[in-house]
């Protein structure tokens, strides 16, 4: 029952939160909470999440949104329609029409709300990936495929390409892969060349930036 307190879907607006009917608050807060603190690769700074308005009381989502703040995190909250989608269910019609009609007030209220881009294959030699915000790759990135992105960058497999994070200048960026042996890597306006030979590791690694350097660091996923 633990693990399904909070289902994470990833979009093209961010990661859409849905959560188990009959959670309460304080077990939906704990586990959000155990997640951030433990370094989960699907949260990386910068980061859009989607929670659904209806869930909870405004006293709740204010924590909620307080709690993502903290980590660097940006939280809205998403409608009825939004949040059906996110759980696999159909919206009701007069919820999906007061949806419609909310959203471009929101884009106006939120101008510089960054999505994170998901991207679900492998990306192959010569395909790229450029974008202002975080990206979330479920798959490997070949040798000749590249990523660069304004925040974090966060591979579900083998990263063998070159990734460039924080490319407008974020020096809190990150790189984190399950396996990190890229032919370059760039975070801000620093760069580190891997060695010629490199062995693949049992652990998920991260790259950031500690005393003016790029350090690599195995982490638990």
């Amino acid at each position: 029952m633990h693990d399904e307190i909070v289902k994470i879907k990833g979009g093209r607006k961010g990661l859409q939160l849905s959560f188990a009917e009959g959670a309460s608050f304080d077990d939906i807060w704990k586990h959000i909470e155990q997640k951030l603190e433990s370094g989960s690769g699907f949260f990386l700074r910068g980061t859009l999440v989607l929670v659904p308005r209806e869930r909870f009381l405004k006293e709740e989502l204010a924590r909620l949104q307080k709690l993502f703040h903290e980590h660097g995190l940006i939280c809205r909250t998403m409608g009825a329609e939004d949040a059906a989608a996110a759980e696999g269910k159909p919206a009701a019609p007069a919820a999906a029409k007061k949806q419609k009609a909310a959203a471009p007030a929101a884009r106006k209220k939120d101008p510089q709300v960054q999505e994170m881009v998901v991207v679900n294959r492998t990306l192959r030699g010569g395909q790229e990936i450029r974008t202002a915000s975080s990206v979330l790759v479920c798959g490997n990135v070949n040798p000749g495929a590249q990523i660069i992105a304004g925040g974090s960058i966060d591979i579900r497999g083998t990263c063998r390409g070159l990734v460039h994070a924080g490319a407008s200048g974020d020096t809190d960026s990150f790189i984190i892969a399950d396996h990190l042996m890229p032919t370059q890597i760039r975070i801000a306006n620093l760069i580190a060349r891997s060695p010629d030979h490199m062995e693949m590791t049992e652990r998920a690694e991260r790259a950031s930036i500690k005393d003016g350097q790029i350090v690599i660091e195995p982490i638990e996923r």
